[in-house]
């Protein structure tokens, strides 16, 4: 990501973002938001559930109030508020932090025909805790099941909401990647702009709403933390620290709007910043254990799609889930990727605030990171007492005022699929 001129390279067009929609356990909106990475607030805390225990969780969210709060075109207020009252909450989410996005973009004009705006929805299996709650309804009576879960249960069901609200009739799609999820949807939706498929692309990290059975199996296979810290839940996720035991779950959604910069410069339109080029490969291993040798080949095939050097690059927004190898692997990547030029740039972790938010977590990281170039702060990393490495220039424990040109956003999901934008 950069924050440049904006020029048409080859032929190409330069795609750059102009709307962002958040809604995680920290922040309802982006001007929460960036207060949240300025502060180092952390929304993660005990749940009270004994199925779920410590996570980040999406407090008093109510899709009417929230709804009524936005200020959007009557008539997208009324299709959202007839299609969204009985929806799983994952697309109730989804809804508001795309509205939120799509007023910041487009206000009330209708800016391009509905067949050239797409829609890519980032993740799979949203509903798994909505699809549990009805299984134990359906052991009690078959017939306590409703007709709408026929279309509810299935991923894109979300997209067609989205399209339905948002008047769209260009492409739509899932988009799947384990926690890579939300850089492979930013990845396919800069293509489609990029390459002239599309002339804006509403791009959703879809809410993970997961069920106790999902939350026992990771606990299972150790992939879960939390379990060194006792009572004090917000010391539980600790990106590269020596004393991290584990991912925390986190509920989270954030949504970008993706348009030409063309198209930008002639309505005078203002953008947060330029999304330069990305990568995606895999390790060929259906594991959860990273791979060093794929993660590097992501970043530099990012940097080459972007014409950048590693030299250029002033700040990683890490995907460092507080996982024992993960984080480890990661770094291990960087110094690979960096090499002497490894001290000068600037690291964090946006999970170490919000959680592991899964499917979304590559958009509302790099929403986290578009937000901060923007406001000139990198944001601290929270309870990184004893990092591990020296070498890395970690941001520190209060935010850090620096003019952030060029980013990098690295996602990295089970399976060995490596992002980076």
């Amino acid at each position: 990501m950069m924050l440049d001129s904006l020029n048409d390279r080859d032929g190409n067009h330069d795609v750059v973002v102009t709307g962002i929609g958040i809604l995680t356990s920290v922040a309802a909106n982006i001007e929460e938001f960036t207060h949240a990475l300025r502060n180092g607030i952390c929304g993660i805390t005990d749940s009270g559930e004994e199925d779920f225990g410590i996570m980040a969780q999406i407090q008093n969210f109510n899709y009417e109030d929230r709804l009524s709060s936005l200020n959007v075109d009557h008539s997208i207020f009324l299709r959202a508020g007839k299609a969204g009252r009985r929806l799983p909450r994952s697309a109730q989410v989804s809804i508001i932090t795309a509205l939120q996005a799509w007023k910041q973009a487009f206000g009330d004009t209708k800016i391009y025909s509905p067949s050239d705006i797409n829609i890519l929805v980032a993740g799979t299996n949203f509903n798994q805790g909505y699809q549990y709650a009805n299984w134990r309804k359906f052991q009690q009576h078959r017939s306590y099941i409703p007709a709408s879960y026929a279309l509810h249960f299935m991923d894109t069901d979300q997209v067609d909401l989205l399209s339905e609200i948002l008047g769209v009739q260009g492409e739509g799609l899932t988009v799947g990647g384990a926690s890579a999820s939300g850089n492979v949807a930013l990845l396919q939706a800069w293509r489609q702009i990029r390459y002239g498929l599309c002339k804006a692309c509403v791009v959703i990290g879809a809410m993970a709403d997961l069920s106790p059975v999902e939350i026992q199996a990771f606990k299972q296979m150790g992939a879960m933390g939390g379990k060194r810290v006792g009572a004090e839940a917000d010391k539980a996720c600790r990106p590269f620290d020596r004393d991290r035991d584990g991912f925390i779950y986190g509920e989270g959604c954030a949504c970008l709007i993706l348009e030409s910069a063309e198209s930008v410069r002639n309505r005078d339109q203002a953008n947060y910043g330029r999304i330069a080029g990305g990568a995606m490969c895999l390790d060929g291993n259906r594991s959860s254990d990273p791979k060093m040798s794929g993660e590097v080949r992501a970043m530099t095939s990012a940097l080459e799609v972007a014409s950048i050097e590693p030299a250029d690059i002033d700040y990683v927004n890490a995907h460092a889930t507080s996982s024992v190898l993960g984080d480890e692997i990661e770094l291990q990547a960087l110094e690979e990727l960096f090499g002497d030029h490894l001290s000068n740039v600037w690291v964090n972790a946006t999970k170490g605030m919000v959680g592991h938010c899964l499917f979304a977590a590559g958009l509302i990281e790099a929403a986290a990171t578009l937000l901060q170039m923007k406001n000139g702060f990198l944001h601290p990393n929270l309870n990184l007492i004893n990092p591990l490495e020296n070498r890395c220039r970690f941001v520190g424990a209060a935010a850090q005022q620096e003019d952030i040109h060029v980013a990098l956003k690295n996602s990295f999901g089970f399976g060995g699929i490596n992002t980076s934008m």
